[in-house]
């Protein structure tokens, strides 16, 4: 299903979500497949701040819609 979004600075705001979410998923999936392979007991420091730098903007991207919804709102 498909929404139409009239306004752009909204549409931008929740790609940015959409985006950030997939790039936790894959940090956290690239940890996940480090444990599961024979051997191996934890994740390597470029991995871990990979996922850090993710879920930061996923953070900032989810304030960022929030204040673009806000705005929409006022």
């Amino acid at each position: 299903m498909k929404v139409e979004n009239s306004n752009p600075r909204e549409a931008a705001a929740l790609a940015r979500v959409a985006e950030a979410a997939r790039e936790v998923q894959a940090a956290a999936a690239a940890i996940e497949a480090r444990f599961t392979a024979v051997g191996e007991r934890q994740a390597s420091a470029l991995e871990l701040a990979r996922l850090t730098a993710a879920v930061q903007e996923l953070e900032d991207a989810r304030l960022a819609l929030a204040v673009v919804i806000d705005d929409g709102n006022g």
